[in-house]
């Protein structure tokens, strides 16, 4: 993995969430959806949605290890499930840009995310250097890794972690496209 000057990293971690104010303009801006972009956008956004609260559900945050559920094939799985649903919904926006966008949005911002993460795992779980050797950041294992720690997803864990909105924000952006579609 590329490694991130720690000042940038930390600087792109707090200006996330406010810059996808500006992604959502943009996403209106040059969005020009068909009915057969969103046939195919959508489900593939829909499995996104779906990795993510299965992650989100099994996600104990700073209290354990997540290393069972979709955290034993993958290290990343909310990224993972962010980048299936922007990839969705460039496809049902019918936009190569948005695409293309999305792609530098997650290496300039999520790639250091990451980063920050990582290393703080790595400070909170004496366990997390064995893991990291063993899944790997963000393409899965074909098979998962044997795990003690089951990570079961916990309705309480998904409501907790708020991973409700990426629904509701997905929600927002299928209804928008649909205005667009037949206006």
């Amino acid at each position: 993995m590329i490694r991130f000057p720690k000042p940038y990293a930390d600087m792109v971690a707090r200006l996330r969430v406010p810059s996808g104010f500006l992604i959502v303009v943009v996403f209106a801006w040059f969005s020009h959806p068909a009915a057969l972009s969103l046939e195919v956008g959508l489900p593939i956004s829909v499995l996104g949605l779906a990795l993510r609260a299965w992650a989100a559900g099994c996600l104990a945050k700073n209290q354990e290890l997540a290393t069972g559920g979709p955290y034993a094939f993958t290290r990343n799985p909310l990224y993972v499930g962010t980048l299936v649903v922007a990839a969705g919904l460039s496809i049902a926006a019918r936009s190569v840009g948005l695409g293309v966008l999305f792609a530098a949005v997650f290496f300039l911002v999520y790639l250091p995310v990451i980063q920050n993460e990582s290393e703080h795992l790595h400070r909170l779980f004496g366990d997390y250097a064995a893991y990291a050797a063993a899944v790997p950041l963000l393409l899965p294992r074909l098979t998962p890794l044997p795990s003690k720690n089951s990570n079961r997803f916990r309705l309480a864990l998904y409501l907790k972690n708020q991973e409700y909105n990426a629904g509701a924000g997905f929600a927002a952006g299928m209804l928008f496209l649909l205005w667009k579609l037949v206006r």
